[in-house]
């Protein structure tokens, strides 16, 4: 008796319990996408905009205080932002699809 309780007390429990929300993570859907969908790291800021157009906005440099602190060039495109170093893609980060998808922050201006 104790038993058939406790199991319905569960299946109660479970029923009422909100459906659960599938959250898409941004890597998913980036790792989805051609590989020439985005910028490569090594290519420098004359073959992205020749490949992609002019960016959105040109975000001002950071670093370059120090030697070791290298300028940091920001482009926003559409979709993503591409982050130069010394005139090269050193890496590209993909913007949030919709509110439900995981995935980084907007860049800081």
């Amino acid at each position: 008796m104790k038993h058939t309780i406790h199991t319905l007390a569960l299946i109660a429990l479970l029923g009422a319990a909100p459906a659960a929300m599938a959250d898409t993570l941004l890597i998913e859907r980036v790792q989805e996408q051609p590989a020439d969908a985005q910028p490569a790291r090594g290519q420098t800021m004359a073959q992205v905009e020749s490949r992609f157009g002019a960016p959105q906005e040109r975000l001002d440099p950071r670093g370059g205080q120090k030697r070791q602190w290298p300028t940091i060039n920001r482009w926003v495109y559409p979709s993503f932002v591409v982050y130069f170093e010394k005139q090269r893609v050193i890496d590209v980060v993909a913007h949030k699809a919709s509110a439900d998808e995981v995935g980084p922050k907007p860049p800081i201006r």
